[in-house]
């Protein structure tokens, strides 16, 4: 499949075709995703939604280079994923991809400052570039003031905003949040929400997989999966939190929407 069947590859920052995942368990083949195509543009805001087996969590593994798919393409910010080795892979998540989990996934010892350093050291950069960029990126989730600060010693709300700061540092190409309110309060997921949207704002292309309506809302597309496949694919106007970017009027259905779907 070429790049520019459907739109300039410097519009798409995630495209896939034909992917698949299969897991072998026993005698039995479980297909886990079944041919998924889909583009997703520089700064679209989307939601990955599903009931449980659905595929959303194997879809998101696979395009946070986590696993590798058993048929199929995707291509990362114009680069070919599929085929890639582990240490490959490992040096695309580090560089293109900022992760988003549920659990924080904070080191309890180490400050704010240091666990957002953390991508930094494993891509080799000087003491003080780490120091620079971790506090700017503190600053711009609103803990400035909480550098020095153990996981312990902030709240829930404080904890996910560092680890946003910590996906962020290497300025990547797509933000991937894995039910990133999960353990959060109602107040305190509009406010990692609301975080989002002015991230969004600010140009970044997120992912956010979910299964609340509510959480789907502050975002403008929604893409929910169903036995592996695409079931439905939409477009649309954010109900909840900032405005962020709109949708473009001229936008085309995108390939692997529900009419694509047998």
């Amino acid at each position: 499949m070429n790049w520019d069947d459907h739109a300039p590859a410097g519009d798409i920052v995630i495209r896939t075709r034909g992917l698949t995942k299969d897991y072998v368990l026993g005698a039995e083949t479980v297909h886990a995703l079944r041919d998924v195509d889909i583009d997703i543009e520089r700064n679209e805001y989307v939601a990955i939604m599903g009931p449980s087996g659905s595929g959303k969590s194997t879809f998101m593994n696979l395009i946070g280079c986590l696993d590798t798919p058993t048929a199929g393409e995707y291509w990362l910010n114009g680069e070919p994923v599929a085929g890639k080795d582990d240490d490959q892979l490992a040096h695309i998540r580090n560089r293109l991809i900022g992760f988003v989990f549920q659990t924080f996934n904070l080191l309890p010892r180490a400050s704010a400052l240091h666990n957002v350093e953390l991508p930094l050291i494993y891509a080799g950069e000087s003491a003080s570039v780490r120091r620079e960029r971790a506090e700017r990126m503190l600053d711009k989730v609103g803990l400035g003031d909480r550098m020095d600060h153990r996981p312990a010693e902030l709240s829930g709300g404080q904890r996910q905003r560092v680890a946003v700061a910590r996906a962020l540092i290497n300025e990547p190409a797509i933000l991937l949040a894995d039910e990133p309110t999960g353990n959060l309060d109602s107040r305190t997921s509009e406010e990692i929400m609301d975080l989002f949207g002015e991230l969004h704002g600010g140009g970044q292309t997120i992912l956010v997989v979910t299964h609340e309506p509510d959480i789907a809302a502050y975002t403008h597309r929604t893409v929910l999966l169903r036995d592996g496949m695409i079931s439905s694919d939409e477009r649309h106007t954010p109900t909840r939190g900032l405005a962020g970017a709109r949708p473009s009027s001229d936008y085309q259905r995108p390939v692997g929407s529900a009419a694509d779907v047998p």
